[in-house]
């Protein structure tokens, strides 16, 4: 039995990992994986048995296999097997060439990845070799900008004290960059082949997971033991930058690494429609099985009571008990010939659901893809990216659109940081439109600074004291590197608003130029000042302000930036600091309507003896064992108290274009939108509000950010319950906001109309226990219960998670959006996935369904071209099913009259080309091109785009009445062209002129006319393709007809048509049944629309009357309540940690020198506010 078992890797078994560096024979006796990757989901050898499973997975597939099947017994089919096998190996031939176009696509993907080179150290030397023939242990040499290859510890690099800067964009969706750092015992071993060679390090650590956050681990080496966290990891994925160098021993490669543990399997995607399409053709073979029944029982009752006495004119077959030939009762006859029977009706009946119906399908969808392909109106001429479909079987369901999973980062946002605006003294510099190019930040220092706002320069050069004290706190109060490459000065920033707040800076005239553990040294008017750093007071979450403490000339100050709430409470309590507070408070409530993230500046002097003193203390808490963070941070309360207000800044995270109005629309829509980020909370509400998925209209925004599982239970049952209460109206509304202002609106909910909308913000530790199983249910009910949830600092997996949780038990069509590589696992979750073509690479787009540039498009997508998706196939399968039903039936009717023998009742050449010549042009075009409002209005009136939630436009329902509506119309066609022809006679011979061929060409006829002109009636946008698929199908029937029953050819229903369309009850019987067939529809769609209309007849109505040059105004983007709004923009993507690494110098090259102060630096000597406070006269230099 173990022959025939898979035997499982040594490392599957072990409780850890054990990696020693330069021992291949060690490290492969686990049996690691090496670093290859695979996306795809077919090999050569696997594709056609694979594909054929997945493909016979569709019922309709496998029930078209089988009728093949018996087609191939003669003894109960007359129809040649070729009707079924041709179609049959079409429709697969056809899906899999675009399955395997999508598989090529990722085998190249994967190909690329897998062929990278990287240097690689093997014996004293680097050579190059590809990714995929990595393997666990390898020793590699990374070089700036280039990717990480695999999950590695970090050796050395060439930065001072073994530090490295990791970019991890395709990872968590940030942009700004993070710092790792060696071991430092080991970073000695710098760039020394020979030595790295040597190294004999023995690891042990945790098995491959998928957290990217946390890792354990140890090193031994020579004798000592070395703890391993996550500051000391290289995470495939991320890109190395402004480092020369380094090198990383992996420990975990390939599909082992956590990048690919968070990618998710590619699945295979099916439409709710597909799925839909799967019960009701099993429904149409319970159908067919009860229609055959009851043809069996006539059979066998026929032939018991008629059929064996007959035999003297229609004789049994051989095999039959009770033929001639052998011997039987009646009553075993008739019981084999009606088994027989029912196979038999099985076969003629099987038109029910033609195998056409999935040929049209394919060719729809792909018709339906170029078409979006094709949309000039989501072209990005900047990035010449046109939108691409790249897949053929999702298109309808883009129109069924319930929730949205978006990326922030890169998706909503363009990765750019904009210093916009800023408050300085009560005054607003950028407040115009036009000057918005004013304040643009730019990699390089300008020169001319003409294009910048005159009133800022204005100050600036006539030494302002305020502006320029501001600008030089902005110069001097961050953790920003400089480096120099190629005479350019460049920044090294923790965070993209340092880098934007500095660059700002640096155009007015301060340029930030190097830095020391102890000094920073700047530019003011060409020359060098440099100031002591005594100390940083460092940025975290809790404190949400960072400090610097200089001396220059004799003079210590303090520099503090941070949150409003927080800069306020720690303001002199004076009447300058009073006035300035409230001015300022209106700036930074106006900055936050217009989504710009907020700090606020302070100054403050400190005379030496009380900085001695406390210096002190710091020191003291520095080095407490106990409870250290505590302390440290009450000394620096200590010290930040009694500043001076400067002002505050407004920097924006730019949008990309037409975010807002794409969100606002979507969002009348009925589309709930869910932004998934890795970026703080402060970060995403921010641009939650600058996006209008969060606005000043909410009644409330939830704030789920507890760390303990009962504590956030608590909060979201909190807030299911001011939800519920607000819905029955026993709380008035005010909207709460988590950075230190609560804005209350007294008023209450009547007051603001009906509309009733809340918002969700849950951070990343608390969405941990929100997503286990006793809790996810509550988290879903309460973002069910919002109109915009945010989830931040959540992991690509998390991300798969929430997608999954929302389908698993909302039932609802998701779509997930994204640009990077942390996206791909939720759009390869969620039911159709978007890739943007942004600036994190190509992962997502190469993972997703659709593709396009830029978020602003999936308006368009998703309104326009998946709203008529889900119209015309929702109109073809309801036009598609009646056709076929009205058609197929007929053999039933016909079965009373032919001793349920089974006889086809049409010529065998006419079922042929039924579906494929004479009705398949019709509803095939009216697929492509049918449109009920033009492609502005589409848009423009979201709410149009509610009819596919629910299954709105096909359903169980509408199938049922368009079955019967079939049913109804095969009755009317038998059954009133027998009572027309039936006694019918020539009047001259006397004799029938109606015989079966002439009878069922009759029918033929009428049918054709019938359902081509119900069609027509369908149809609501009329182009020449609808007239020639429409006129010429009928056209073409009769020409084909003529030449096929002509002289010319020998048939066996040659002149039919001659005697039937000569005849005058033809054409009578033909107008008859037409008005009778067509009349009743028209009839009931004019008394619906006027009495009892549908929503999409309501809106329809009111965009034909209103005047197309109304401008369609959105509700959502009124400023009717920003006067009234407290709420501030503060956000900064800030990490803790940077202080103490500048001034414990572990970040910086020891060059020992410290640039001179110019000797005519006499601008600094700037006397500022005086105030009088307790009664204390105060004098602040600024």
């Amino acid at each position: 039995m173990g022959i025939f078992t898979r035997r499982k890797p040594l490392h599957e078994s072990q409780t850890h990992r054990e990696v020693r560096a330069n021992d291949p024979i060690f490290n492969d006796s686990f049996q690691y994986a090496n670093n290859f990757i695979r996306t795809y989901k077919y090999t050569v050898f696997t594709f056609l048995p694979k594909n054929l499973f997945e493909q016979f997975q569709r019922i309709a597939n496998a029930y078209f296999l089988c009728l093949l099947i018996l087609q191939l017994i003669p003894q109960v089919s007359s129809l040649t097997p070729l009707t079924t096998i041709i179609p049959l190996i079409f429709v697969l031939t056809l899906t899999a060439v675009k399955d395997a176009s999508d598989d090529i696509q990722r085998h190249k993907s994967d190909g690329e990845v897998n062929s990278r080179q990287a240097l690689v150290l093997k014996d004293g030397k680097v050579t190059s070799q590809r990714w995929d023939s990595i393997h666990v242990g390898d020793i590699i040499r990374l070089e700036s900008d280039q990717f990480v290859t695999a999950d590695m510890l970090l050796l050395t690099s060439s930065e001072p004290n073994g530090l490295c800067y990791i970019a991890t964009a395709d990872l968590d969706g940030e942009t700004n960059l993070k710092a790792r750092q060696a071991i430092p015992d080991i970073a000695e071993m710098g760039d020394d082949t020979g030595i790295l060679s040597s190294f004999n390090g023995h690891i042990e650590c945790e098995k491959p997971n998928n957290n990217l956050t946390k890792f354990e681990g140890t090193l031994n080496w020579h004798g000592a033991s070395y703890s391993l966290d996550p500051e000391k990891i290289l995470l495939r994925g991320c890109t190395l930058r402004n480092t020369k160098w380094c090198y990383g021993i992996v420990i975990f490669a390939g599909k082992d690494t956590k990048l690919m543990r968070n990618s998710g399997k590619t699945r295979f995607k099916r439409t709710n429609i597909d799925l839909l399409l799967n019960q009701l053709v099993l429904g149409i073979f319970c159908f067919l099985f009860s229609i055959c029944f009851l043809c069996t029982i006539g059979s066998g009752i026929w032939e018991s009571v008629v059929g064996y006495d007959f035999q003297v004119f229609l004789a049994w077959e051989k095999y039959i008990p009770g033929s001639p030939w052998l011997g039987g009762t009646r009553q075993g006859g008739a019981t084999a010939i009606s088994l027989m029977v029912f196979i038999s009706y099985l076969i003629v009946l099987n038109t029910v659901v033609p195998i056409s119906l999935y040929v049209t399908v394919e060719f729809i969808r792909l018709g339906h893809s170029l078409v979006i392909n094709w949309d000039v109106k989501m072209y990005h001429k900047e990035s010449d990216t046109p939108a691409k479909s790249r897949t053929t079987t999702l298109n309808e369901e883009l129109g069924q659109i319930e929730y949205i999973f978006s990326d922030k980062t890169g998706t909503l946002t363009q990765n750019i940081m904009t210093f916009k605006k800023c408050s300085i003294d009560s005054v607003v510099y950028g407040e115009n439109e036009s000057d918005a190019a004013v304040i643009k930040i730019t990699n390089e220092p300008t020169s001319d600074l003409t294009g910048y706002k005159e009133d800022i320069l204005e100050a600036v050069r006539n030494d302002d004291k305020k502006v320029r004290m501001f600008f030089r706190l902005l110069s001097l109060c961050h953790t920003v590197m400089s480096e120099e490459r190629d005479g350019v000065l460049e920044y090294q920033a923790q965070s993209p608003d340092e880098n934007a707040l500095v660059q700002a800076a640096r155009e007015f005239g301060f340029t930030f130029k190097r830095r020391t553990p102890t000094t920073i040294t700047i530019e003011v008017d060409g020359r060098d000042e440099v100031y002591e750093l005594l100390c940083i007071l460092d940025f975290n979450n809790v404190r949400k302000r960072m400090s610097v403490i200089l001396r220059k000339e004799g003079r210590i100050m303090l520099y503090c930036k941070g949150a409003d709430s927080v800069i306020y409470e720690r303001l002199s309590n004076n009447e300058y600091n009073a006035n300035l507070a409230s001015k300022t408070s209106g700036h930074l409530s106006t900055f936050a309507q217009d989504g710009l993230r907020t700090l606020c500046l302070a100054v403050k002097e400190i005379d030496e003896v009380s900085y001695q003193m406390w210096q002190k203390k710091h020191h003291a808490a520095s080095i407490a064992l106990v409870d250290r963070e505590e302390k440290v941070s009450a000394v620096y309360e200590e010290i930040e108290g009694d500043l001076i207000l400067l002002g505050a800044t407004a920097i924006e995270d730019k949008l990309q274009d037409g975010v807002p109005q794409a969100i606002s629309r979507l969002s009348e829509a009925g589309v709930k939108i869910w932004v998934l980020t890795g970026d703080k909370q402060e970060t995403a509400i921010n641009i939650g509000y600058s996006s209008k998925l969060l606005t000043e209209q909410m009644e409330e925004i939830f704030i789920i950010d507890a760390d303990e599982y009962v504590e956030v239970e608590n909060q979201l049952r909190r807030a299911r319950e001011d939800i519920l209460a607000f819905m029955d109206g026993t709380r008035e509304c005010g909207v709460k906001y988590k950075n230190g202002t609560d804005a209350s609106i007294s008023q209450s909910l009547k007051d603001l109309g009906t509309s009733r909308s809340f918002g969700l913000v849950i951070n990343g530790h608390s969405l941990v226990h929100s997503l286990k199983e006793e809790m996810e249910m509550l988290l879903l009910e309460v973002g069910s219960m919002c109109i915009a949830v945010i989830c931040c600092r959540v992991t690509p997996l998390q991300k798969a998670k929430v997608v999954d949780l929302v389908k698993k038990h909302k039932q609802s069509i998701t779509l997930a959006i994204g640009d990077g590589a942390n996206d791909v696992s939720m759009i390869k979750s969620a039911h159709i996935g978007v890739g943007i073509s942004g600036q994190e690479g190509l992962q997502a787009v190469l993972s997703s369904d659709f593709s396009i540039a830029q978020f602003r498009f999936l308006e368009r997508l998703l309104l326009f071209h998946g709203r008529l998706s889900y119209l015309r196939f929702c109109k073809f399968l309801r036009y598609f099913f009646y056709k076929n039903i009205a058609f197929t039936l007929v053999h039933f009717w016909y079965a009373f009259f032919c001793g349920f023998s089974a006889q086809y009742f049409y010529d065998p050449l006419f079922i042929g080309a039924y579906n494929v010549f004479y009705t398949s042009m019709p509803v095939f075009v009216m697929a492509i091109f049918e449109q009920d409002v033009s492609d502005e209005f589409s848009v423009s009136h979201p709410k149009l785009y509610t009819a596919g939630h629910g299954d709105g436009l096909f359903n169980k329902k509408i199938f049922a009445l368009s079955v019967l509506e079939g049913i109804i119309t095969s009755a009317l066609l038998y059954f009133t062209a027998f009572g027309a022809f039936s006694n019918n006679i020539h009047s001259n011979e006397g004799r029938d002129i109606i015989d079966h061929h002439a009878f069922s060409f009759a029918v033929a006829s009428v049918l054709i006319f019938v359902v081509n002109i119900r069609c027509a009636i369908d149809t609501q946008f009329w182009t020449v393709f609808n007239h020639l698929a429409v006129w010429g199908s009928i056209v073409v029937y009769f020409i084909f007809t003529f030449f096929l029953y002509s002289d010319f050819i020998v048939y066996s229903y040659i002149g039919s048509e001659r005697i039937i369309l000569s005849s005058g009850q033809f054409w009578f019987t033909l107008i008859l049944i037409v008005v009778v067939c067509i009349l009743p529809i028209i009839g009931y769609r004019f008394i619906s629309q006027v009495f009892n209309p549908s929503f999409n007849d309501i809106i329809r109505t009111e965009v034909v009357t209103r005047a197309r040059s109304e401008t369609s105004e959105l509700s959502h983007l009124g400023n009717s309540d920003r006067k009234g709004s407290l709420r501030t923009g503060y956000a900064f993507s800030h990490t803790e940690g940077y202080g103490s690494m500048i001034t414990s110098g572990t970040n910086m090259r020891a060059d020992g020198r410290v640039a001179k102060v110019s000797p005519g630096d006499d601008n600094q000597n700037i006397t500022g506010v005086s105030y009088k406070q307790n009664g204390t006269n105060l004098a602040v230099k600024i």
